[in-house]
């Protein structure tokens, strides 16, 4: 491809980066080192590429470039120092880049499990795999976690020396050592789906390639593992896929459930996220995420809005409240809650959630309150709980739907 272009670059960045970085990790097993072959691959490619064309192969191609940049990055130091850094340069050197797609493919899988190793804390496993393998900036992992950015940098970095200290194997475990390892990496890949699903700030509503890469690892996990949870993950992150479109208008606003147009979610994705929630049911070893994929079922089941089983949906909250705890369940516990047995029932669990305190700085917690009050008809506490949510929030979309609420309620 002679001329390309800036724009066909970053194209070329978004999808084969990860890939790479991941098989530059194995072959490097320096963290730092990777991300800086990495990034001299890129610029290999920016000079060669426009003049030469694009080759069959990009991602070995990088590989391959980048791989050569660190081993002459080495030679140098160990030159310039006087200090050989002979592990580094052996393995370097000793190793050749594949290029079957597979193994590329493959190389992220480990790396994940390289991440979640139980040597580091469970929430330096999260995210570092977001950051690492994923490309989520700091401070997108940083408001994943609603901790400020400098000390998620800090425990990145403290990840990254704890694998290179500990020598931890760059590899997926086999047999006993798997499974142990199995609930660090479902939520990592959840996590990452939820960023492209719903972005938890900026001008875009999803960053769809997110979602695409959290839903290719689980169908790696998937044939490598298919445990109940593996199934009933990837089975709920296909059934909240196939709404993506039907989520955000043509001016990239937001597009409420109710709103939505069920001629435009996808069957084939509904079909396929409910048989592997119900494979993960017949298992008996059902888990929070086939409870989730099993409320998701019952919404992508339902023919309209109007006909959702609510009793249902808060039946199976109920069930996930007791299997997998937490405030942000507790809260779509609550708003099922008060659709099925009424508004006023949902407002009092909300206010019982933030009156401990709990999701006082999470503005879909405000808005949810909001959205039971204005069903209530009390328009001006409903005014100043979504102005609460409006302030919390970093989505541009989401800011704009608050903002019309707001509006609406105020004529």
């Amino acid at each position: 491809m002679p001329g390309l272009r800036a724009p066909e670059l970053e194209a070329i960045w978004r999808q084969h980066s990860r890939r790479v970085l991941a098989t530059l990790v194995r072959l490097l097993r320096d963290f730092e080192l990777a991300e800086e072959a990495l990034h001299d691959a890129f610029l290999a490619a920016a000079q060669h590429w426009p003049r030469e064309g694009m080759p069959a192969n990009p991602a070995a191609w990088l590989v391959s470039a980048g791989r050569f940049a660190a081993i002459d990055k080495l030679r140098r130091r160990s030159r310039l120092t006087g200090i050989a850094e002979d592990l580094l340069l052996r393995q370097a050197e000793a190793v050749e880049p594949e290029e079957d797609p597979m193994i590329l493919e493959d190389d992220q899988l480990r790396l994940i499990f390289v991440c979640c190793h139980p040597a580091l804390a469970p929430q330096s496993q999260v995210a570092l795999t977001l950051r690492e393998v994923c490309g989520l900036t700091t401070e997108q992992v940083a408001r994943a976690f609603l901790t400020r950015t400098p000390a998620m940098a800090q425990r990145i970095v403290r990840a990254k020396a704890s694998i290179k200290q500990q020598g931890l194997p760059y590899e997926v475990p086999g047999g006993p050592e798997l499974a142990p390892r199995l609930d660090a990496v479902l939520r990592v890949i959840y996590l990452v789906f939820n960023e492209g699903y719903s972005a938890s700030s900026g001008a875009l509503l999803a960053r769809a390639e997110l979602s695409d890469e959290a839903i290719r690892l689980a169908r790696l996990l998937q044939n490598l593992l298919p445990k109940a949870e593996v199934l009933g993950l990837l089975g709920l992150m296909l059934l909240h896929e196939s709404r993506r479109t039907a989520r955000v208008s043509v001016t990239g606003d937001i597009v409420l459930l109710e709103d939505q147009n069920r001629q435009m979610w996808r069957a084939d994705l509904i079909a396929e996220g409910t048989s592997l929630v119900q494979q993960a049911f017949a298992t008996g070893a059902v888990g929070p995420y086939a409870v989730q994929g099993a409320i998701a079922a019952v919404h992508a089941a339902a023919p309209s809005y109007g006909q959702t089983d609510w009793a249902e949906i808060a039946g199976l909250y109920d069930v996930l409240a007791q299997a997998a705890p937490s405030a942000v369940v507790q809260l779509n516990r609550a708003v099922a809650s008060g659709m099925a047995r009424g508004a006023a029932v949902g407002l009092g669990m909300i206010d019982a959630i933030l009156e401990r305190g709990e999701l006082t700085q999470y503005h879909l917690a405000h808005a949810a309150r909001a959205d039971m009050l204005r069903r209530l008809g009390r328009l001006s506490d409903a005014r100043a709980a979504y102005a609460r949510a409006l302030s919390l929030c970093q989505q541009e979309p989401e800011q704009r739907f608050l903002q019309q609420r707001i509006v609406e309620l105020s004529n």
